[in-house]
């Protein structure tokens, strides 16, 4: 019985479209995190982590009021990721692109991020690292946001995790590895909220955006932009690399609506 449900889920994996723009904004939130993310072919989630209050878990949660012990950054996300690679021959999606795993730091910069790297350490087989400036791609890219020690992950001699940069890091000279997105506050760049056209000069600002970004090898990411598909296409035409999005199956499908399209 198990040999074939491992054999059922083998298959419907590889019938799913792997859309590496996709971005699973507070992943944790959905029914079952991580997996729903992953059905819809997505590349990219989002887990923001709090450290326990004896400094021993990283507990995923959207607010303190939320934490539950038993939902460790771990047990939804590592392990199931970790178990899904060893099945799919070293990949998060069979024969898949890039993966990236975004963690958002809610609690102490320096006790969180030293107590990260230690549990990242456990899964150092499935991650891409960085040893001097020799960077070996794994089938997971760790990427830290929010209040990230950035000195600690900057030193480290093997490094298991990137930084999700800022605008003010966009002429920064920082290693693509060290700082591989740039990311930013929609409402903090733009007064478009997604109703009518686009301003034809904040559509010449978002491609000036992503072309500083992509001068630098760094991709670029919105949080709390316009979550519809009128958005979603200009994010596109701007060639912006991730659109976050509480929508799986809305995206998924609007992705999938491209494959079609004549290029331009």
């Amino acid at each position: 019985m198990i040999v074939f449900l491992f054999a059922i889920g083998s298959i419907l994996a590889a019938d799913v479209v792997p859309r590496p723009r996709a971005h699973a904004h507070n992943d944790y939130e959905h029914p079952r995190p991580l997996i729903d993310a992953l059905d819809q072919g997505f590349c990219s989630v989002e887990a923001d982590i709090w450290l326990s209050s004896d400094g021993r878990s990283l507990l995923v949660a959207h607010t303190p009021f939320g934490i539950k012990p038993e939902r460790t950054l771990q047990k939804l996300y590592l392990e199931p990721l970790k178990e899904r690679i060893a099945r799919n021959r070293g990949r998060v999606h069979p024969n898949g692109p890039d993966f990236h795993l975004m963690i958002d730091i809610k609690t102490n910069a320096k006790a969180t991020t030293a107590k990260l790297l230690e549990v990242l350490a456990d899964f150092v087989d499935i991650l891409t690292s960085t040893t001097g400036e020799k960077t070996t791609r794994g089938a997971v890219t760790i990427v830290l946001s929010g209040n990230c020690d950035r000195a600690t992950i900057r030193e480290a001699k093997v490094r298991l995790a990137g930084i999700d940069g800022r605008p003010s890091d966009l002429e920064s000279d920082e290693p693509t590895s060290l700082v591989p997105w740039i990311s930013a506050d929609w409402k903090s760049q733009f007064q478009w909220n997604g109703t009518g056209a686009m301003p034809a000069n904040e559509r010449a600002k978002l491609k000036e955006h992503v072309a500083a970004a992509h001068k630098r090898g760094r991709k670029v990411r919105f949080w709390a932009a316009p979550d519809h598909p009128a958005a979603w296409k200009e994010l596109v035409d701007a060639d912006v690399d991730l659109i976050n999005t509480d929508k799986l199956a809305e995206l998924r499908r609007f992705l999938g609506s491209l494959d079609h399209s004549p290029r331009k």
